[in-house]
């Protein structure tokens, strides 16, 4: 089965396919992941069909802090926000309600080299680990795992699992505190601007189908805030600010 390719100009396309391609085989539940989670094949697609990650409402776990049954809404909202700003590569993620288990998360699967992640890389290069780092931040991800960077066989990273994303109270915890204390890179203060302005347009419209506008209201004070004079990655606040198991 051929992995999916992508460019920048892809993402618009794989978006449809994961839309419009009407048959989806599920191949297997993936393994260590809290709630459920599909391997799923798309067809038709060339010789192989479409690779893609599937995570069905009805299949997640209930949590104290998490509304129930919308982690699939947070993990398109995650991706939506990236594209907007440009940054950090997500896969392709749309909602799919035609699925095997009713309404979920359907996002291109990446071939990526499983004994590779986060701690592999030193936290280098730099200005890639600070933009996931700020996206963190500004989604309030409450789960940043080593495991949930990917690299795939050409050497590009992505990052997946951002269900638990958009709290409206603080809920950061990632293996990613290399910056803590640092002031914002100005090469992406243009990205955060250009981001502050779609959330009271055309992107807050998005979000809103996805998240609520309590949660967007949150989100759009994060920005605020990391555009301010003075500011910096947070610091971790205890030992609950990395998760576990932190791969």
């Amino acid at each position: 089965m051929a992995p999916a390719r992508f460019s920048e100009g892809e993402f618009e396309e794989q978006e449809q396919q994961l839309r419009e391609l009407p048959e989806i085989e599920l191949l297997g539940v993936l393994r260590n992941a809290s709630n459920y989670t599909f391997l799923s094949r798309l067809t038709p697609f060339g010789a192989n069909g479409l690779m893609a990650v599937y995570k069905p409402a009805r299949g997640e776990s209930p949590l104290w802090d998490f509304p129930g049954g919308n982690l699939y809404r947070r993990e398109v909202a995650a991706y939506r926000l990236s594209r907007a700003l440009g940054w950090p590569t997500i896969p392709p993620t749309i909602v799919r309600e035609a699925a095997p288990h009713g309404v979920g998360a359907l996002q291109v699967f990446i071939d990526a080299d499983r004994r590779r992640h986060y701690f592999e890389t030193g936290g280098e290069p730099a200005d890639q680990w600070q933009r996931v780092a700020l996206f963190d931040v500004l989604t309030n991800n409450a789960d940043r795992k080593s495991g949930h960077c990917l690299f795939d066989s050409e050497g590009r990273t992505w990052v997946i699992d951002h269900g638990l994303t958009f709290h409206t109270e603080p809920k950061l915890r990632t293996v990613i505190w290399e910056f803590a204390g640092c002031p914002l890179p100005m090469a992406l203060r243009a990205d955060l601007e250009r981001v502050h302005e779609r959330l009271h347009d055309d992107l807050g419209g998005e979000l809103r189908e996805l998240i609520s506008r309590a949660e967007l209201s949150a989100l759009s004070r994060r920005v605020e805030a990391a555009l301010r004079p003075g500011w910096r990655y947070p610091e971790p606040g205890s030992a609950w600010s990395v998760p576990w198991p932190p791969i």
